[in-house]
């Protein structure tokens, strides 16, 4: 007979105009590795928050057995105390403080006359150890790496002697090789008797990691599928996620590559905005066609992100130098006003961040990139701002009630839709995407995708940064590699693999 460490029943959630959760139901057996997949705003992280108490009893119906016992938490530590844990996607850390310092925190290790650091960085360097982390305690998080900024939230977990380990999008925002360090992580921790819960949309990890797979859809449970042997292929899982097969991951366009160069960068280096005497680009040059897509391929720490920020209005950066034309005309844009004038977009990989203001509604958010063309006199047209809103909303099958909910209220994949549409309807000349399908689903990925593909169709130049390689070779026609600042290959995406890319990185690791 089946062990379960986890029932929930006919959970309900509302929010305003919004039926989040409808009925659903979950069992997790003791010991195993139980992922959710779904489309965006299907209700999977809705529904962990639930059971976190992050939504507390009484803001939902339905009932949450745990070890066989009816809970009702109504707050994180209530569940805490029973053993629950959840990392969110986004990580809950405070860069300027320790990693000590941030294990404890509110968890504090006191002593006789307060804190006892002592003992804190001792049991810190414990479960750092646990997780492979060879840092010190003491080490500041700012200083460390994404992945290892998302084990020091697993290790924090262990601190809370975590039975039942929660993970919203674990490896969203990590490289190939630091993803697949977590997920055996997690099937250590499964062979000492840890249950765990994940959320993701990266459906191979999805295949080789997890025992079973719930599948959600618009709030409701359509089907949890065995996956014992670890045989479930991506196609299966897309069929439960979105009610049909999905023959082609990435839409077939027509390569029409203009001769005319959209945009040229020469010899582009930028120095750390703190840090002033490293570089982080170091004299890269780079251009990309009208009616083109152009990839940029690398590890974490490439420089992907630093490049196209810098060349984004100065974004990023000081003392940055090279030289830079769009449409054969040299640009000296010294602000993102006139990097945006001068018909450039960056669509940032930090969509809550830096690209939406979370508490604005959709259409605030869509129109404030080029505000001007919303308004009467200096005076917004609320009528004409709304109207585009809708228009967006319509393009890119957002879902939401109503362009004015609030942009904090979306799912992740509807908050990058919009994000998109900002971007889209300042019209510009060429587009730079930074990690645009991260943490969404495979539907909406497609979505984006047709999206790129129309405007190439244009004319207009697509320039795309992604971790994921296969998305790479899917999109592109050229695919740039970039290693620890410089650019060290560049090839045709028909003439391109992953075996190809990654022999290109450590050729140069080489030479360095």
């Amino acid at each position: 007979m089946a062990d379960i460490i986890l029932e929930m029943k006919n959970i309900t959630k509302e929010f305003p105009g919004v039926k989040a959760l409808d009925n659903v139901n979950l069992r997790v057996e003791r010991g195993e590795i139980h992922a959710l997949v779904g489309e965006n705003g299907a209700g999977k992280s809705t529904l962990m928050n639930v059971l976190s108490g992050t939504y507390p009893f009484g803001s939902y119906t339905g009932d949450i057995i745990y070890n066989g016992d009816k809970c009702q938490f109504r707050t994180l530590h209530d569940s805490e105390e029973k053993g629950i844990v959840i990392i969110h996607q986004e990580l809950a850390l405070i860069p300027e403080l320790s990693i000590g310092e941030n294990m404890f925190l509110g968890n504090e290790r006191i002593g006789r006359f307060g804190i006892d650091w002592d003992r804190t960085y001792h049991e810190a360097e414990e479960h750092m150890r646990q997780v492979g982390l060879k840092e010190e305690a003491t080490t500041l998080i700012k200083d460390i790496g994404t992945g290892k900024q998302q084990l020091v939230e697993i290790a924090k977990a262990l601190s809370k002697n975590v039975k039942l380990l929660i993970l919203d999008e674990p490896t969203s925002s990590l490289n190939e090789e630091d993803s697949r360090m977590l997920l055996d992580l997690l099937l250590s921790f499964k062979k000492d008797g840890m249950t765990s819960i994940i959320i993701s949309h990266k459906l191979n990890e999805i295949s080789y990691v997890a025992d079973k797979i719930t599948v959600v859809r618009d709030g409701s449970t359509i089907e949890t599928i065995d996956n014992a042997n670890h045989d479930i292929d991506e196609d299966r899982i897309i069929k439960g996620m979105v009610g049909r097969e999905l023959s082609d991951r990435y839409p077939s366009r027509e390569h029409h590559v203009s001769d005319k160069v959209g945009m040229a960068v020469r010899n582009w280096t930028v120095h750390h905005p703190i840090y002033t005497e490293k570089k982080v680009v170091d004299n890269v040059s780079f251009n990309v066609h009208r009616g083109e897509i152009v990839g940029f391929s690398g590890l974490q720490g490439a420089g992907r992100t630093e490049l196209a920020m810098s060349i984004f209005g100065r974004s990023y950066g000081t003392d940055v130098s090279g030289e830079l034309e769009i449409d054969g005309s040299r640009k000296e844009l010294k602000t993102v006003r006139e990097a945006i004038e001068a018909g450039l977009a960056y669509v940032t990989e930090d969509r809550k961040g830096n690209g939406l203001i979370l508490s604005e509604s959709i259409a605030k958010n869509n129109t404030m990139a080029r505000l001007e063309k919303v308004c009467n006199n200096g005076i917004i047209d609320v009528d004409k701002e709304n109207a585009v809103a809708e228009d967006y909303k319509a393009k890119l099958r957002t879902k939401t009630p109503s362009v004015q909910q609030s942009v904090g209220n979306l799912s992740g994949g509807n908050q990058q839709k919009v994000l998109l549409s900002k971007w889209m309807f300042a019209d510009p000349e060429v587009l730079i995407l930074d990690e645009p399908t991260r943490g969404i689903d495979v539907g909406a990925k497609y979505e984006i995708y047709c999206i790129m593909n129309d405007l190439v169709a244009q004319g207009k130049s697509v320039v795309m940064i992604s971790s994921e390689m296969p998305e790479l070779l899917g999109m592109c026609d050229r695919i740039y590699v970039m290693n620890e600042g410089h650019m060290v290959a560049e090839m045709p995406a028909s003439e391109a693999s992953q075996e190809k890319i990654m022999a290109a990185i450590l050729q140069s690791d080489k030479k360095s």
